[in-house]
């Protein structure tokens, strides 16, 4: 018994679950992957189970995973977390491991790269957050860690985004803080 399920365990119940929901939000935001075609995703995320594990994994800690655009040299399609507020299940968490074991008391259950790194995904960039928020309205009550620069972090601090006032901003923290209403939001490549 391991800390985290083998990426073999998805039963093919729960494999036709995760594909019909992922298919459902795909066909209901066609927005989001103008000129993509969901039988090209579906035969992709076939024939890479791995792949299909961690989008579970988001699917499970309630990003709403969907399609938002595919590489056009690897012809990989690129996943991110829409949910409409930062994911449920990921929020309360600092930064990273560092910051983690930094706080001496009141330490919150995980961190932000810890819980990403275990799903198979990496956290997104401030770039593709705001990327994120042209398809949408996302965090208008919470906020999400984004990947934060070697240079801040090396210096305690870690960046967080967010939407008010229809604006995308980009704030910092001492990277061990955390809050109820912050988590973070993912991406994969399929």
């Amino acid at each position: 018994m391991g800390e985290t399920m083998s990426k073999a365990t998805l039963s093919n119940k729960q494999r036709e679950e995760l594909l019909k929901a992922l298919k459902a939000r795909f066909e209901k935001n066609m927005n989001r992957h103008k000129g993509l075609d969901w039988t090209k995703v579906q035969a992709k995320l076939a024939a890479n189970a791995d792949k299909l594990w961690s989008l579970s994994e988001m699917e499970r800690t309630g990003g709403e995973p969907d399609v938002v655009g595919q590489d056009k040299k690897t012809g990989e399609y690129i996943f991110y977390d829409c949910s409409a507020d930062t994911p449920k299940n990921r929020r309360s968490i600092c930064y990273d491991r560092e910051a983690l074991e930094s706080r001496k008391e009141h330490k919150p259950k995980d961190s932000a790269v810890n819980m990403a790194t275990a799903m198979g995904i990496e956290l997104l960039t401030e770039e593709q957050y705001r990327e994120l928020q042209k398809l949408g309205e996302f965090d208008t009550k919470t906020s999400s860690w984004v990947k934060t620069p070697a240079n801040i972090r090396k210096l305690g601090g870690a960046l967080f985004c967010d939407r008010r006032f229809d604006t995308v901003f980009t704030y910092h923290n001492g990277a061990e803080s955390y809050y109820a209403g912050r988590g973070f939001r993912g991406w994969l490549r399929v």
